[in-house]
């Protein structure tokens, strides 16, 4: 069964709001174009994912309705894709070819964004990271799957 991508967000610059978009053109080697670390790509970080299903969780812990996913400052918010079975796979997501990298822990600036008990809402449940092995563009609403070898 398939996930989807709900939301994209680009981060123009380091401590900037990312753009909210309802697309994105991924580049293999280097990640999302818009997004800050395209110009000084990482070998494991170059687009982030988190479960919308973890924002809603920190959203409860911390006694919020919701938590808008910008404040985050994750790429992609994904439904209905086992984190868990992911770690270490290929993901697919629309057009686009990532692999899992590792987990995208959350930093203490979680705390500036969220409030008092930000980070340790998203400890354990920060996202992925992924790497763009093929590139293409990502949509809201496009498929996201693990892609098994």
């Amino acid at each position: 069964m398939a996930g989807r991508v709900i939301w994209i967000g680009l981060r123009p610059a380091r401590r900037r709001a990312p753009l909210v978009v309802t697309e994105a053109q991924a580049v293999a080697g280097r990640g999302l174009v818009g997004d800050r670390g395209e110009v000084r790509p990482s070998r494991v970080r170059q687009v982030t994912l988190i479960d919308v299903a973890a924002i809603s969780a920190a959203a409860a812990q911390l006694g919020l309705p919701t938590v808008d996913p910008a404040l985050l400052r994750r790429n992609l918010v994904v439904e209905g894709v086992d984190f868990a079975a992911a770690r270490g796979q290929r993901l697919r997501v629309g057009e686009v070819l990532l692999v899992i990298t590792g987990p995208c822990d959350p930093c203490a600036r979680m705390e500036e964004a969220l409030g008092e008990g930000g980070f340790e809402a998203l400890r354990d449940r920060g996202g992925l990271t992924a790497t763009v092995l093929a590139g293409g563009l990502l949509r809201v609403g496009s498929a996201v799957c693990i892609e098994r070898p």
